[in-house]
């Protein structure tokens, strides 16, 4: 079983909205730790927002206050709704569960899956 499967992205115009879900195995979402990454075009992967199991969660200063991440422990399913979006949100994203320092996620990816495409035209 794949351990993440990343869906929702598409084509939308600056200003507009798009929710991402990633479905993940019943292992992997019992990860303490599971988050969002972003690729743009000529970028490097970067970490976007995790959510830990006690309902934790963080955002890089790029998407805080327009991307909500959150979760369904009963689909096991992760989500990053994301709104107000602008075209250098464009990208791949793809979700993973993460690594953590004591009771603290860091953006390390331990599972991740093939991302989807979010393309934001001005």
């Amino acid at each position: 079983q794949v351990p993440l499967v990343a869906s929702g992205g598409g084509s939308v115009q600056a200003g507009g909205s798009l929710r991402l879900s990633c479905v993940a195995s019943a292992n992997t979402y019992s990860s303490y730790c599971l988050g969002w990454f972003r690729q743009a075009p000529g970028e490097e992967r970067e970490g976007i927002s995790f959510i830990d199991s006690d309902g934790y969660v963080n955002y890089a200063d790029s998407v805080k206050g327009r991307f909500t991440i959150s979760k369904d422990d009963a689909k096991n399913t992760l989500y990053l709704q994301m709104n107000s979006l602008q075209p250098q949100d464009t990208g791949v994203y793809s979700c993973a569960s993460l690594r953590a320092i004591g009771s603290s996620c860091i953006y390390e990816p331990i599972n991740s899956g093939q991302g989807t495409q979010v393309t934001v035209s001005s």
